[in-house]
């Protein structure tokens, strides 16, 4: 027979009968007293002592993650109807015949790739497109949040402090995971070795993502990793607009921003989420598309640089074949010269040689993608930072209650 005490019954008076809650606070009290407790779940365990910022990096790098498989094909099909413009170009400009026009719109480009590499070449790019998904969403989100406390220190318009924050969270990433997204542009873009269609051939053929890195520093050197990143930072401007946007819309809709959940609301608030998260990222994209295109073009260019004498100097890496290996030099008819070389020259030579429709190639597809990956990674966001922060909350509060 058991000898333990019962916990007492909490005290009654005239009129009065305990509640449920009550009665467990009680229970609580006394289990607090005589060493009983509740254990903590592994997730609990987990969180309880993280800081914000972890818990902003973990839910952002998954956020990216889930984005970039289920939108991966979308951004295939976006970044062929981006580049071949620039191919066709690339060979006229060199005297020869312009090949036809392959890739046209969004069905009858992903009918081209899926004819030609199969469901592999929907998913080109898919390696590196994770890993820069990663880290991109895992620096930006913990800066975000870091920024935005600082600024709120000083600022208090919402507003302001979120465009702020966006910037330099957007700068941050940008910084970190450009060469990343040069080679996931290369590897999208390029033609497959066995098309018969009378495609613009890409100058290269990459097999891996660590043969485009590996062909790209032998062949063009460090700063080839960096092409497009001045236009990548003049792409703040679509985050400086995204994120803002999603922040007030979702205060209109669900009374919080972003990542914050009122106490004791146990609603999900998906749909609120879904329509910020959408509504934000059309404004945004309508508003800044033509940048990407230019960035594509520096992307999907190779290059060598000039030196100061007549000849050309191949010092960033050199250019491999059989005639010349890194850190020779390279006679003018060799050397590969870029033709888009800067923002503004890009701009001028697109529109020159293309028309203003050419800025706004592929939009209709980039949309259909964009769209849904942001309504993915910001719902996946929101969704594990909820979880995150309820495990850590309900873990100090047994902590608390056993001391």
């Amino acid at each position: 027979m058991s000898h333990e005490r019962s916990p007492p019954p909490p005290p009654r008076t005239e009129g009065f009968t305990p509640s449920t809650s009550t009665s467990q606070q009680f229970a609580k009290s006394h289990s607090a007293l005589t060493g009983a407790h509740v254990p903590l779940t592994l997730l609990e365990q987990l969180c309880v002592g993280r800081s914000d910022s972890s818990f902003n990096a973990l839910a952002g790098a998954a956020g990216g993650f889930t984005s970039g498989v289920v939108t991966c094909p979308l951004d295939v099909i976006k970044t062929k109807l981006q580049a071949q413009g620039g191919f066709r170009a690339q060979q006229a400009h060199n005297g020869e015949t312009p090949a036809k026009l392959v890739y046209r719109g969004m069905l009858g480009t992903a009918r081209v790739i899926w004819l030609e590499d199969g469901i592999r070449g929907m998913y080109r790019g898919l390696g590196p497109m994770i890993l820069g998904y990663l880290p991109t969403w895992a620096v930006w989100f913990t800066v975000y949040g870091r920024a935005k406390n600082f600024f709120f220190q000083y600022h208090d318009n919402p507003n302001v402090v979120n465009f702020l924050s966006s910037i330099i969270a957007g700068g941050s990433s940008t910084m970190v995971t450009n060469p990343i997204w040069v080679i996931k542009t290369r590897l999208m873009s390029q033609i497959s070795s066995t098309s018969k269609n009378g495609h613009p051939k890409t100058p290269w053929q990459y097999t891996s993502t660590l043969d485009a890195a590996r062909k790209m520093y032998k062949t063009e050197g460090i700063l080839s990793f960096y092409s497009g990143l001045t236009p990548a930072l003049l792409g703040l401007t679509h985050v400086a607009v995204q994120f803002p946007a999603y922040e007030f819309l979702r205060r209109k809709f669900t009374g919080k921003g972003m990542g914050v959940t009122a106490e004791g609301d146990t609603k999900s608030h998906f749909a609120g989420v879904l329509s910020a998260s959408v509504l934000s990222k059309i404004l945004a994209s309508s508003a800044t598309y033509p940048h990407e295109v230019i960035r594509t073009r520096l992307q999907t260019q190779q290059r060598s640089a000039p030196s100061a004498s007549v000849e050309y100097a191949a010092f960033r890496g050199g250019l491999e074949g059989s005639e010349h290996t890194p850190g020779t030099i390279v006679t003018k008819a060799n050397a590969v010269t870029p033709r888009y070389r800067g923002i503004v020259t890009t701009f001028k030579t697109i529109l020159r040689e293309e028309g203003w429709r050419a800025f706004y190639a592929g939009m209709g597809t980039n949309m259909m993608r964009a769209v849904p990956a942001a309504a993915t990674t910001m719902l996946t966001y929101e969704i594990i930072i909820r979880q995150l922060n309820s495990a850590r909350a309900s873990g100090m509060q047994k902590s608390t209650t056993e001391w």
